[in-house]
């Protein structure tokens, strides 16, 4: 039997990727959920599992520092809403590299390689990157249609200070006022340009063109004040690190 760990800070894809995992293969032995890259690093060392699917970005330690570290025959699947660490996946020997929203079609073609790749020495990581290197790139997003009581407005994405997720909507923070969107946090992300949007928490998403700047608490919270808004936004830990350098 095939025995697997899943790390992934946030529970409930956890849960889906577990779920969407046993469908497809019945006989994986699923024995842990991590919930940040310190125990997942902890836990592949004592459980020695034989497949690690990991998130990229975890609090504690990044999926790329889980498998850098990694000792003994674990081979290891990333998942991840970010197609820029690719290359460096590549370096760490993944078997595979999945994007998120995670679909059952492209799971399934990962269960089919980790059946098929009994060794370490795989391919199946080349050729998932080459696909991903040679799909047309998805054109970025320069305007947005938004709600605004009855009226529908078209917004400039340049002038959104920050998308929010709240309750059913996203609500999108822009310098004439605030709009509501049906669009999710991940989506936008996939059609967002990564260098001027960081998400800086699981239902945030900044416009770095309107940073102003950053404080913590005394309990070492990170807060970012954005230009012409009143609030400051929280900082997950799971993004704290894209802050050090600046």
């Amino acid at each position: 039997m095939t025995r697997a760990l899943i790390a992934d800070d946030e529970p409930h894809l956890a849960y889906y990727l577990r779920d969407q995992l046993l469908a497809l293969w019945p006989e994986l032995d699923i024995l842990h959920l991590s919930r940040n890259g310190v125990d997942a690093a902890a836990r592949i060392a004592e459980l020695e599992p034989d497949i690690a699917f990991l998130d990229i970005q975890m609090p504690g330690l990044s999926g790329l520092e889980v498998a850098q570290g990694i000792e003994g025959h674990t081979r290891v699947v990333f998942v991840t809403a970010f197609d820029q660490f690719a290359l460096q996946a590549f370096e760490h020997a993944a078997l595979d590299y999945v994007l998120k929203p995670v679909s059952t079609e492209r799971l399934a073609r990962t269960v089919a390689r980790l059946r098929a790749a009994p060794s370490p020495a795989d391919h199946g990581m080349a050729q998932a990157l080459q696909q991903l290197l040679a799909a047309p790139a998805q054109p970025r997003l320069r305007y947005i249609l938004a709600s605004q009581g009855e009226r529908t407005h078209h917004i400039d994405i340049a002038h959104v200070r920050f998308f929010h997720a709240d309750d059913k909507y996203t609500v999108v923070d822009t310098t004439q006022g605030e709009f509501l969107i049906r669009t999710t946090i991940t989506d936008l992300i996939a059609q967002l340009d990564p260098q001027q949007f960081w998400q800086v928490h699981r239902s945030t998403l900044i416009n770095l063109a309107w940073l102003e700047g950053t404080r913590r608490d005394e309990a070492s919270r990170l807060f970012v004040r954005m230009r012409g808004h009143g609030r400051e936004l929280p900082v997950s830990r799971a993004f704290v690190h894209l802050f050090r350098a600046m």
